[in-house]
């Protein structure tokens, strides 16, 4: 798998951003380590996306490219595939739940989506895919169960570990898997087995916690968190890569998901939405005893700032 990820870099990385590793000395102060954040709310489409879909689109058949892409999203992967696929000059449909953030769904129609909405819980995704393959063709561009996406996100620890060399953990969120998956494959990959890979959830949808326990995958039900990316569950792909080469899951509140957010915009200046905080959630809730040093996979930016610009206006009339 590792090799998989090799190529993943070689194939892409002259479309995608390397994004920044940035350092907060008040981060090391309170964790007592010194904290390599990889910041992906800087990569095209805002998220470590992005690399997957890329790398899954360029490796598709002349013929699946001309009858077009497929995929279930709350957003972030949405986008991603989107440009993706208008990059290659392929159609690409996205079904996506009617609680998807408005932002994001704006912003995979402009990237050149074709938007199909569909109900809220996780199933209704899948469901409302299976006809349009059927009646149209399309090849589905699975948002995580996929190998092809596990390679690409996995660019995203093999830039961080290029870059700042040893690492003693790896914190990233998780979700469906895909990029925990791939950060696991390049971490474990580039740096010794005594690296500690750790994937984070938000504890209103633990499925990943509940699902290694169980040794079988536990699907979520009705996930009320904050953090939209990281409702799904996983998928039998990532949970078999997770469970051999992950250390711990730990699963974090809505309020240290909020705290962190609050941390990564007051003192570092970065837009970071929810579900790109919760791997810093994880490391700020002081659930491991972290010394040294520590990789943080920071996912994603994409956050409707309606609201606090609403605010800001209208606060500008009181005046």
């Amino acid at each position: 798998m590792f090799k998989r990820v090799e190529e993943a870099h070689e194939r892409i990385r002259g479309f995608v951003r390397r994004t920044p590793v940035m350092t907060s000395s008040t981060l090391d102060s309170i964790t007592g380590s010194i904290c390599f954040l990889k910041c992906e709310s800087f990569q095209k489409t805002g998220s470590f996306k992005f690399r997957g879909a890329l790398n899954a689109v360029s490796v598709l058949s002349e013929e699946q490219k001309r009858k077009g892409v497929i995929t279930h999203s709350s957003g972030n992967h949405a986008q991603a595939l989107a440009l993706a696929a208008r990059l290659f000059g392929i159609k690409a449909v996205v079904v996506m739940p009617q609680n998807a953030p408005p932002a994001k769904m704006v912003a995979a129609r402009n990237y050149g989506a074709e938007i199909v909405v569909c109900g809220s819980h996780p199933a209704d995704r899948e469901r409302a895919v299976l006809p349009l393959i059927k009646d149209f063709g399309y090849t589905l561009i699975h948002p995580f169960n996929d190998l092809s996406i596990i390679a690409g996100a996995g660019t995203a620890a093999y830039e961080l570990v290029d870059e700042v060399g040893n690492l003693d953990y790896v914190f990233c969120p998780v979700g469906g898997g895909g990029l925990l998956s791939g950060t696991a494959i390049a971490a474990r990959g580039l740096l010794s087995s005594s690296v500690k890979i750790i994937g984070v959830e938000p504890e209103n949808a633990d499925d990943a916690c509940r699902s290694l326990k169980a040794g079988k995958i536990i699907p979520v039900e009705s996930p009320n968190t904050i953090a939209d990316g990281l409702r799904t569950s996983l998928g039998h792909k990532t949970f078999q890569i997770i469970k051999e080469r992950v250390d711990k899951i730990v699963a974090v509140s809505e309020q240290e998901i909020v705290n962190a957010m609050r941390f990564l915009w007051e003192r570092m200046k970065l837009v970071v939405e929810p579900s790109g905080a919760v791997s810093l959630a994880g490391v700020l809730s002081k659930q491991l005893d972290l010394t040294n040093r520590v990789g943080v996979i920071v996912s994603g930016g994409n956050i409707d700032l309606t609201d606090l610009f609403s605010a800001l206006e209208k606060s500008l009339k009181i005046s």
